[in-house]
C-alpha cells in the first residue's frame, strides 16, 4: 500500500492547472488525465461505484460500509479538488523531498538561484527535523489540493484492505475547477448521497475550518473618451485614470494587504484597457453577511457618485455572489462535525488549529445546497506561489485523521454495547 506522500508526489507532476473566464467546464481538459488516474487507482483498490465523469470531470467512488448487526454510521463524505490556480504554472512540476529539515532557508533552483526564505515562510520553523516537500522554484507545488486527494485516497485504501477498522459507507469525490469558484456548478449531490462531508482542502495538520468569507465578484466597466493629446483639453475622459479614481473611494483599510481574520476588503483582481476603455475584476469579501451586503451596494454607489461627475454610463458595475459563509449552515444544527474532528485529533495528538477561511471552498458552496461539510487542513503551505510546500510526516497524519474521523461516526445500538460488555 502506497503512502500519502507517495500518492502525492505522483499527482502533482499532473498538470491540472484550471483557467478563469472559460466557457467550458472543466476550464481545461488536461484536469481530466489525472481524474482518470484517479479513478483507475479506486477501482483496483476495490471501491465500488467508481464513476468518472468524462463530461464534466468529477471522479466519485464508494468504500462500502463494514459494519455488523447492532452498528451504525451516517454515509460520510470526503471531498477534495484536483485542479490547481492559475496563478503560477502547474506544468513539469518537479517535487523534492528536503529530509531532517534543519530550520534554513531552502535552495530550490541553483539557476537564479532561487531560494525559499524561511522569513517568508514562518510556519516552517515548526517543522525542524522533518521532510519538506518542495518544488523547483519555476512551478508551485501543487499542494492546493493534490495533498487532500492524496490523503483521502489513502485513507480510501487503508479502509479497504483493513477489516479491522469499522467504518460505515463512505463517499468520495474529486472535483475540478475549485481554483475558479466553479467546483460544484455540476456536482452530483444527490447521486454523491452523503448525510455530511467533509473537504480536505486546508494548510497546516490540524487545521479546522467552519467559518469563511461571504464572497461576490465585481466588474467594472470604465468608459472613458479618447482624442488626441495634442488636442485634448476639455475633451479626453482617460479611462486609466477614472479607474484610479474608483479605486481611491474604496476604504484604504479595506485591502487585503491590510486585513486579517474577520476583516473584509475589496481586491482589484486584474485590469485590462486604454484611455478609451478599462475593466477592473474585483472579488468583495466579508465575513459577515450584512457587511458583505454594504459592501456591495457601497461598491455600487461609487459607481453612481462617480456617474454624475462623468456622465451616466462612464461607470458600470456588475456584481455576482460566489458563495456564502458556511457557518449559517453547520452551527448549531451540524455541530458534530466540529466535535468529531477535534475528538479524532485529540486521540491521534494532533493540536487543533480553528480560525475562519479567508477564501473559501467547495464545502462553502455544498454547505448551501444542503451538504453540510467543514474543511481540514492538508499539511500544505504557501499556495498559489512558487514558495509553495508540504510536510511529508502531516500528509500521513492527516490521511490518519480521516480514518479516525470515519471510526468516531460508527454508533453501536443498546443491545450491542451490551452484548460487548458481556
Amino acid at each position: 500500500m502506497r503512502t500519502a506522500t507517495e500518492r502525492f508526489l505522483k499527482y502533482v507532476t499532473i498538470d491540472t492547472q484550471s483557467q478563469e473566464e472559460q466557457d467550458s467546464f472543466p476550464s481545461t481538459e488536461k484536469q481530466k488525465d489525472l481524474a482518470r488516474l484517479l479513478a483507475l487507482e479506486l477501482r483496483e483498490m476495490g471501491a465500488e461505484d467508481v464513476v468518472m465523469d468524462e463530461d464534466y470531470g468529477y471522479v466519485y467512488a464508494t468504500v462500502p460500509s463494514n459494519l455488523g448487526a447492532g452498528e451504525t454510521a451516517p454515509v460520510l463524505g470526503f471531498i477534495a479538488h484536483m485542479d490547481t490556480s492559475p496563478a503560477v504554472s502547474g506544468k513539469d512540476v518537479k517535487p523534492r523531498l528536503v529530509p531532517n529539515y534543519d530550520g534554513g532557508d531552502i535552495l530550490l533552483n541553483e539557476n537564479g538561484p532561487i531560494v525559499l526564505p524561511v522569513s517568508e515562510a514562518l510556519e516552517l520553523k515548526r517543522h525542524v527535523g522533518e521532510t519538506v516537500i518542495v518544488a523547483d522554484g519555476t512551478t508551485l507545488l501543487g499542494a492546493d489540493d493534490k495533498a487532500g486527494v492524496a490523503e483521502i485516497m489513502t485513507m480510501a485504501e487503508t479502509l479497504l484492505t483493513d477489516s479491522s477498522v469499522r467504518h460505515g459507507k463512505i463517499r468520495i469525490a474529486f472535483t475540478p475547477d475549485e481554483e475558479v469558484g466553479r467546483g460544484v456548478d455540476f456536482f452530483d449531490l444527490k447521486g454523491f448521497g452523503a448525510d455530511f462531508a467533509y473537504t480536505v482542502d486546508g494548510g497546516p495538520l490540524g487545521e479546522l475550518e467552519y467559518e469563511n468569507f461571504n464572497a461576490a465578484g465585481a466588474k467594472l466597466t470604465v468608459n472613458g473618451y479618447s482624442i488626441h493629446p495634442g488636442s485634448a483639453k476639455g475633451k479626453m475622459r482617460n479611462a486609466i485614470l477614472m479607474a484610479e479614481e474608483f479605486q481611491r473611494l474604496l476604504p484604504v483599510h479595506e485591502d487585503p494587504a491590510a486585513t486579517e481574520l474577520y476583516e473584509g476588503f475589496y481586491h482589484p483582481d486584474t485590469i485590462s484597457g486604454s484611455v478609451e476603455r478599462v475593466v477592473v475584476h474585483y472579488i468583495i469579501r466579508d465575513h459577515d453577511r450584512e457587511r458583505f451586503e454594504q459592501k456591495k451596494a457601497f461598491f455600487a454607489e461609487c459607481a453612481a457618485f462617480l456617474n454624475k461627475k462623468y456622465g451616466a454610463g462612464s461607470f458600470e458595475v456588475q456584481i455576482k455572489d460566489s458563495y456564502y459563509n458556511m457557518k449559517e449552515k453547520l452551527l448549531p444544527a451540524h455541530a458534530h462535525l466540529i466535535d468529531k474532528a477535534l475528538e479524532a485529533m485529540k486521540l491521534l495528538g494532533i493540536e487543533p488549529l480553528i480560525s475562519p477561511i479567508r477564501g473559501g471552498t467547495d464545502g462553502a458552496r455544498l454547505s448551501f445546497l444542503g451538504l453540510p461539510c467543514p474543511n481540514l487542513g492538508t499539511g500544505g503551505m504557501n499556495f498559489h506561489g512558487r514558495f509553495e510546500y508540504a510536510i511529508a510526516q502531516s500528509l500521513e497524519s492527516c490521511a490518519a485523521l480521516l480514518q479516525k474521523i470515519a471510526e468516531l461516526y460508527v454508533c453501536r445500538t443498546a443491545q450491542e454495547e451490551e452484548t460487548t460488555d458481556d
